[in-house]
């Protein structure tokens, strides 16, 4: 059984890593709005979020039936992507209010009213920080899920 553990957790932790190294490259090019990278890390980022879940749920359901890690610390790894995916989205959600507050902007209505090479560059500020921000989140998944590989002991 811990073959399978530690095979699921790699599985988490390359898939994270395939969106976040996406997401950091499209945000250090500064061009979050190419579509098709874009739309690809968005997907990704989805299917690393998925995958997190599932060897949370997987790891829960072992737990239930009675098999248990030698390493208490293996837990937090295991289930700790989840609540770093949920403190991103977060951060994510309030990106948009940080940009405006950057430009001094009240709401979007007042991005409405200025011309449409500066709307634009907003949308564009405002995606590029969300990028960085869920890149970032996957890549610390990365780390989590690496290190609760490597913990996975006992099962």
């Amino acid at each position: 059984m811990t073959g399978a553990v530690v095979a699921g957790a790699l599985a988490v932790a390359t898939l994270n890593a395939i969106s976040g190294v996406l997401g950091a490259w499209l945000w250090y090019r500064g061009e979050p709005l190419e579509e098709r990278s874009s739309h690809a890390f968005w997907v990704m980022l989805r299917v690393g979020q998925g995958s997190s879940l599932t060897l949370a749920v997987a790891v829960g359901s072992l737990a239930a039936a009675g098999k248990y890690s030698n390493v208490d610390l293996f837990y937090l790894y295991a289930l700790l992507p989840l609540a770093v995916g949920f403190v991103a989205e977060q951060l994510r959600v309030v990106s948009a209010q940080t940009i405006l507050d950057q430009r001094g902007l009240e709401d979007a209505a007042a991005v409405g009213r200025l011309p449409e090479e500066e709307q634009r560059g907003v949308v564009a500020a405002i995606v590029r920080r969300e990028l960085g921000v869920m890149a970032l989140s996957a890549l610390v998944v990365v780390f989590l899920a690496l290190r609760a590989a490597g913990t996975a002991h006992g099962f």
